[in-house]
């Protein structure tokens, strides 16, 4: 990964020396929100949202208060590391497109040299407490969560195919194996539907908002299936995925892990979550049917994973499973 992101660097002398002269020194209270920005502190309060849930789930109560510190705070620091090695590796086209064009490297408040730097040290940073506050399996999901986003999806897979987007979920889905790993020191089922359903999510979330910034990816020829595909086969999509994921997320209640909280929460945000991807499919094949019209969809499926997630957390709380014996804690 280092030789990648090194050639990169390389590359980006001229361009960077050409912008210097209109680069400004500017305060601290300005760099640290630019270094802030650089790790998408939003991706980060969603994951953050199905981590703490899935580790009260494990834990079937409160975990170890260390455990939970170490996990919630190295879970952040590897995302904001990934986020932060994207935006160095997408600093080309991010100039270019609306959705990004203020992010810091493309306005100058970070230069390439100190994202790369920054990017590093919030990994090592990640790394270090995971391994000091976890174990080695939480540790070496946090290791490839960094590795399948940075590499695999910003490096690989984002500007050759139009399934970027479903394997770059995948980096999106490790911080509940990271959670529950931490809690119960190995992965079982329940983890593995909980990484699926993120997996699956992330479609769905994420192609309305390819549909509202077609042109912006078109413009940079990243394909991204909003930008390359019809609004009608983009909803097509979205209503499968979101149709798959729902089913999936409703395999805790038969495993016997998943009392009536989660059960009547995911059941009821699942229906409005496959109604609203079905009404986007009606409406697309409508003429006139605008692109930004999709992101009601997005929107939703933020509160669909939220609420489930939040269900997740109050479901031990209240009562057994509702098949299946009482599962015990680690």
């Amino acid at each position: 990964m280092s030789t990648s992101l090194e050639s990169a660097a390389i590359q980006d002398v001229s361009s960077s020396t050409a912008s210097e002269p209109t680069r400004q020194k500017i305060g601290f209270r300005r760099k640290a929100k630019a270094y802030l920005s650089l790790t998408k502190p939003r991706v980060i309060e969603l994951l953050l949202v199905t981590t703490l849930p899935t580790m009260i789930f494990a834990q079937r109560g409160w975990p170890d208060l260390w455990t939970v510190l170490a996990t919630m705070v190295g879970g952040a620091l590897a995302a904001g590391a990934s986020g932060s090695f994207n935006c160095y590796i997408d600093r080309d086209i991010d100039q270019h497109m609306q959705r990004t064009k203020n992010r810091p490297l493309v306005t100058g408040e970070v230069t390439p040299r100190e994202a790369l730097v920054f990017s590093w040290v919030l990994t090592f940073a990640a790394i270090g407490i995971l391994a000091l506050g976890t174990n080695w399996l939480a540790t070496a999901f946090g290791i490839a969560a960094i590795f399948f986003y940075v590499v695999i999806y910003s490096l690989i897979l984002k500007r050759r195919t139009e399934q970027n987007i479903i394997w770059g979920g995948l980096a999106g889905a490790f911080p509940v194996l990271i959670a529950w790993a931490a809690v119960r020191g190995t992965v079982e089922w329940p983890a593995v539907v909980l990484f699926i359903v993120i997996f699956l999510w992330t479609p769905p979330h994420y192609w309305p908002l390819s549909l509202k910034y077609k042109e912006d990816y078109q413009e940079v020829d990243v394909p991204m299936l909003g930008a390359i595909a019809t609004s009608r086969r983009v909803s097509s999509q979205v209503v499968l995925y979101t149709w798959a994921t729902v089913i999936i997320s409703l395999l805790l209640v038969p495993m016997g892990w998943a009392g009536i909280v989660y059960t009547a929460t995911a059941a009821v945000s699942g229906g409005w979550f496959i109604y609203e991807a079905h009404k986007l499919y009606r409406d697309s094949q409508r003429p006139g049917f605008n692109d930004k019209k999709a992101m009601r969809v997005f929107h939703l499926s933020i509160t669909y994973l939220t609420l489930i997630f939040v269900a997740l957390a109050v479901d031990p709380f209240v009562g057994a499973p509702l098949m299946g014996d009482m599962v015990t804690a680690p």
